[in-house]
């Protein structure tokens, strides 16, 4: 019996933890049986050949740059049944080169207003803010945030552009504070899955650093969407 492949790509931006945040869910993937191969850029989507026998891709590069060959093969394999799944800057703020990523994956980060001018560092503590991230009705009997209540993090909160093409499973809702050039609540995907041909994406938008993924609740929502979203 074929055991279920996984493939793993990391990279990017080093303030996410791409190694870190990646090892710390290898173990899970294992445990449910999957073979997995971590590769350092996005060069191996173009090899249609393995990327036909890949039930689930975890994605984790922030920024960096993808080929066209590459982001083509991406896309061919998740429309064939291969799943893609990940979190936070690592699947919702990739290769912002690609119009064609951005349709795949369906929101893309904006910004994460952070705290006061005045209180600003210069440290990547001065994007973290309290915040709620609110389940959907729909979250109730989904197989990825079952059992899970709203709850509160401090950390990056994102401001999502997205489409009307996404399921999704729980919000947040940016404040209105005196120093914001906005002037109403502004509500973005948290947590969203999408159908793509026959593949699924997963994309969890909290995650920026060891310690929200260590939260046991970004945990399991991760852990079961990496499963939920593989063929």
């Amino acid at each position: 019996m074929r055991r279920r492949q996984a493939l793993v790509v990391r990279g990017g931006w080093e303030g996410h933890q791409p190694v870190q945040a990646t090892e710390l869910f290898l173990p899970h993937l294992k445990n449910h049986g999957y073979e997995v191969r971590v590769e350092e850029s996005p060069q191996v989507y173009a090899d249609a050949s393995f990327m036909a026998d890949v039930d689930l891709v975890v994605q984790c590069v922030t920024m960096s740059t993808i080929e066209e060959g590459e982001v083509r093969g991406l896309r061919a394999a998740v429309e064939a049944g291969t799943g893609l799944a990940g979190w936070h800057g690592g699947i919702a703020d990739s290769y912002r080169n690609s119009s064609d990523y951005l349709h795949l994956i369906g929101g893309q980060f904006a910004c994460h207003p952070g705290v006061h001018p005045a209180e600003r560092t210069g440290e990547q503590s001065d994007n973290y803010v309290p915040y709620t991230v609110n389940m959907l009705p729909a979250a109730a009997d989904h197989p990825i945030t079952r059992g899970i209540d709203d709850f509160e993090l401090v950390t990056e909160q994102y401001w999502v552009l997205c489409d009307d093409y996404i399921d999704v499973l729980a919000t947040t809702t940016q404040k209105v504070r005196d120093w914001d050039p906005w002037k109403r609540p502004v509500v973005s995907p948290a947590i969203w899955t999408r159908q793509w041909g026959q593949g699924r994406v997963f994309v969890a938008t909290p995650g920026h650093h060891m310690p929200v993924l260590e939260d046991r609740n970004v945990r399991t929502i991760i852990e079961r969407g990496l499963l939920w979203a593989s063929r």
